[in-house]
């Protein structure tokens, strides 16, 4: 049987409605659009991502199973040894399994790691491991694809890297006679939005301040972003700037993941389903917030997926979830999935998507402003289920139920019937599908990835 090679690439923070397959009044990801117009690609406008952020999305993404099922992100950091990893059921079935990831929440710290015969978490410590060549490569790039010449880790970009040593590892499938899975966790374009310098004017033509200005004004705000929420201190000109340097990020990103995608075609290694997705989105002043916290709007988990080579049933307007995906392509690479969750594509759609966040993490924000208004998001677990029309929010004190894309007034008074039965949906698969398989682990940090992710502005 002829099973066909998998190259699936996970951005982090892209929201869809940012992209050009949403018909963004940036054309921020044409390359990506040309993927989905192939005769063999197609985009899903109502991908619904598993969470709000890295740890519990990518989680769901590499068990494909539920959060709150497998506990990573939502109780615990760390994969059950109960229950296998994606890998670890396409090693079974005879796939070559890589991964190359840019965020220490897909790494050895939380086990998913777990299963790839190659494995490479890269940060400022493990630059080293791209090799020196590629690394000679990098540095006569720094302008062309990073901030230049600065020892602020925070500014620069990495696709450019992240590229040229996935090339390497995806040139080997080449002399391999068993399929391969190659996953690529790409940070960009998560904060702090600080675009290569070629790409610093893309978007500021109406902006009142100049290129130079707007990056450091963006790094600014990502360094204050919890004292911006915490007392609402953001104005429409900072979120002009962030966004402005974000779409550029993602402009960026968009330029090298089609690099990455006519690279994999000019392989001699047979049929390949290339995926391309992001992990979650972004929130810029939506609910009071910034970046991924506290909620489970459709800007955090309203997410773009491309895929091509993978032929479906489904229309491109219908709800599907990054967990349908892998089934779909577990199933094709003839793996065991008795342990997983998601609907096959090819014969199956979607009625209900679901979404978690964990309790919710006021600290920071009291501690900046004791009067912070907590009751306005919700205080312990939180499960969204969400249809083409509504969206129902429940956790153990309180629910809500909007009427999309509205995510303000509540509604449960106005479709009573609509609120019961959405309620009943969250109480059974939570009683069932999503029912944990244990109690939350801790993950192991090293200090090298503590520093990362406070990079990124976790910590």
């Amino acid at each position: 049987m002829n099973r066909p090679n998998i190259v699936w690439v996970t951005l982090d923070s892209v929201r869809q409605d940012h992209t050009s397959m949403a018909g963004y009044s940036r054309d921020t990801t044409p390359r990506i659009q040309r993927i989905a117009d192939e005769p063999d690609g197609q985009a899903y406008r109502n991908c619904i991502g598993h969470s709000k952020s890295t740890l519990p999305a990518s989680g769901a993404i590499l068990t494909c199973t539920p959060p709150s099922h497998n506990t990573v992100g939502i109780t615990g950091e760390t994969v059950p040894g109960s229950i296998p990893t994606v890998a670890e059921l396409l090693s079974d079935a005879g796939y070559h399994t890589a991964c190359l990831s840019r965020n220490s929440f897909v790494s050895s710290a939380t086990d998913l790691d777990r299963g790839f015969d190659q494995f490479q978490w890269l940060a400022a410590s493990t630059i080293h491991r791209a090799g020196p060549r590629t690394l000679l490569k990098y540095f006569f790039n720094l302008r062309r694809h990073s901030a230049g010449l600065t020892t602020n880790t925070a500014k620069h970009a990495t696709p450019f890297l992240m590229n040229e040593v996935a090339k390497r590892w995806l040139q080997s499938a080449a002399d391999r006679s068993d399929p391969s899975f190659f996953y690529l966790h790409y940070n960009e374009p998560h904060r702090p939005y600080y675009p290569p310098l070629p790409y610093l004017d893309r978007y500021t033509d109406d902006l009142d301040v100049s290129p130079a200005e707007a990056s450091e004004r963006a790094m600014e705000l990502h360094y204050s972003q919890k004292e911006r929420i915490a007392f609402g201190d953001f104005t429409g000109e900072d979120l002009a700037v962030l966004k402005a340097m974000y779409d550029a990020e993602i402009a960026y990103t968009d330029e090298m993941i089609g690099r990455l995608f006519e690279f994999v075609r000019s392989l001699d290694i047979g049929e390949t389903i290339f995926v391309v997705t992001a992990d979650h989105g972004e929130l810029f002043g939506e609910l009071g917030l910034l970046g991924h916290n506290l909620a489970l709007h459709d800007g955090l988990v309203n997410v773009p997926m491309i895929t091509h080579g993978l032929d479906t049933t489904v229309e491109s307007d219908d709800l599907i979830q990054h967990i349908d995906v892998m089934r779909t392509l577990l199933e094709i690479a003839d793996a065991d999935t008795v342990s997983t969750d998601g609907i096959d594509l090819r014969s199956g759609e979607r009625d209900h998507a679901f979404s978690q966040r964990e309790a919710g993490q006021f600290e920071p924000y009291l501690g900046h402003n004791p009067d912070f208004d907590t009751e306005r998001y919700h205080e312990t677990m939180l499960t969204a289920v969400r249809t083409q029309e509504f969206k129902h929010l429940t956790s153990e004190r309180k629910s809500e139920l909007f009427e999309l894309p509205d995510e303000e007034t509540d509604m449960a008074e106005d479709y009573p019937e609509v609120d019961g039965d959405l309620a009943a949906v969250a109480e059974e698969w939570l009683d069932t599908t999503a029912k944990p398989v244990t109690e939350g682990v801790e993950g192991e940090f090293t200090d090298a990835m503590e520093r990362q992710l406070e990079d990124l502005g976790y910590v």
